[in-house]
């Protein structure tokens, strides 16, 4: 028996009590992922997305570990809702337009201390200041660094449009207007480098594009390096009593804890392993988040129907941002469907063996957007489910 069929057979005997569509985590492989990402961080602590996670009890558990420290959010709502739930260092990754919440943070302390919000731009403090309506809480500040590559005398760029803010003498004009400012405090820095630690540069069956991603990864953090050192020495100048810098991503943990500019490291793919993450050279996760969906056809040999199962991942429509049949193995989507909002045909010699009600498992194309669909987790030990867990869905809360 293979070890992905050894799992298999746990997975089906730990949920043989439970109907599919179903979602798991094997706590086994979670939590050697997590011990791997402390492994890579190399002493520096690690900033969980929860983005990537979706689910308190896991957030929980993760954060009781060493190496741990910290909550990276993905909305102000979610920043809040967690700093009320008693998470006391709650970085939030994205500017927001969020009056209500703001107008919230800023009247209550216990909010104010544990929220750090993300600018890149001196609208967004006006927009803060608007939204005070009263409130006189400090406001804990970030700012984020454009880490693009720029290529061809910046003709061409490689990395997500995020921040404006690319130049030392960019953040320490915003850092001096942060500080000038009543009623916000600059704690931090943060710089994503979305192109090194979110693409894949082993991808299958793509050798030169492989190399060529390779190349271009190992010449985006060295120009990144340097120039990162320079914006925080930039900003310390102006803010000498800064907290934190952050940077990194589960693809590039290693890489960006070996700057002596950056002191911490977000994380947070590395812990549930989706599909995106299988195209590395630098590290191996083990799978840990997976979904399962219920045979209800066979509509012939070779073939079978599960129920639903259409669940994209965001980003570039493609086919890299769909699920992947995973167990059985050998198991294939019909190029003519793929997979359906209600369902979806499965094709491959494996469909043959399989009745009406067992499950197939899935793997998702990215870590949390899983949680989305499903209003709770089942932890799985071995061959037994021994907890049940709500997602942020299961407990009412969609914040995107």
């Amino acid at each position: 028996m293979t070890p992905r069929a050894a799992d298999r057979a746990r997975y089906d005997r730990a949920t043989a009590h439970l109907d599919a569509p179903v979602a798991i985590v094997d706590l086994e492989a979670f939590d050697a992922n997590a011990a791997d990402l402390v492994r890579r961080a190399g002493g520096k602590p690690i900033r969980v997305a929860s983005k990537s996670v979706r689910c308190r009890a896991l957030l929980e558990r993760v954060l009781a570990r060493d190496g741990f420290a910290g909550i990276m959010s993905f909305t102000l709502d979610e920043s809040l809702w967690l700093a009320r739930a008693g998470f006391e260092d709650v970085l939030l990754a994205y500017p927001s337009a969020d009056r209500v919440g703001f107008g919230e943070l800023v009247r209550d302390p216990k909010l104010a201390a544990a929220v750090t919000v993300m600018v890149d731009d001196v609208a967004q403090l006006d927009l803060i200041d608007a939204a005070r309506a009263g409130g006189t809480e400090e406001v804990r500040v970030c700012l984020e660094l454009d880490t693009a590559l720029h290529l061809f005398g910046g003709r061409v760029r490689v990395g997500a449009r995020r921040s404006p803010l690319r130049e030392p003498a960019q953040l320490a004009e915003l850092a001096r207007s942060v500080v000038r400012r009543p009623g916000f405090r600059l704690v931090g820095i943060m710089a994503y480098e979305g192109h090194v630690a979110g693409v894949g540069d082993s991808v299958a069956g793509r050798p030169l594009r492989s190399r060529a991603i390779r190349l271009m990864q190992s010449a985006a953090r060295k120009e990144l390096a340097e120039r990162r050192a320079a914006v925080v020495r930039a900003v310390r100048a102006v803010a000498p009593d800064l907290e934190f810098v952050n940077g990194g991503g589960t693809g590039s943990v290693q890489h960006t804890a070996a700057e002596d500019a950056v002191t911490e490291i977000a994380a947070g793919s590395g812990l549930f392993v989706p599909r995106l993450f299988d195209n590395y050279t630098s590290f191996r996760g083990r799978p840990a988040a997976l979904f399962a969906q219920p045979v209800v056809r066979r509509p012939g040999v070779g073939v079978v129907t599960v129920l639903g199962g259409g669940y994209p991942a965001s980003g570039a429509a493609g086919p890299d941002r769909l699920p992947v049949p995973y167990l059985p193995e050998g198991l294939r989507y019909d190029p003519q469907e793929g997979p359906g909002e209600v369902q979806t045909p499965l094709l491959g010699s494996p469909a043959d063996d399989l009745r009406i009600g067992d499950k197939v498992w899935f793997r998702h194309a990215k870590a949390g957007e899983l949680c989305e669909r499903f209003e709770n987790l089942h932890l799985v030990e071995g061959d037994r489910v021994t907890a049940t867990v709500p997602t942020y869905r299961g407990e009412g809360m969609t914040f995107l």
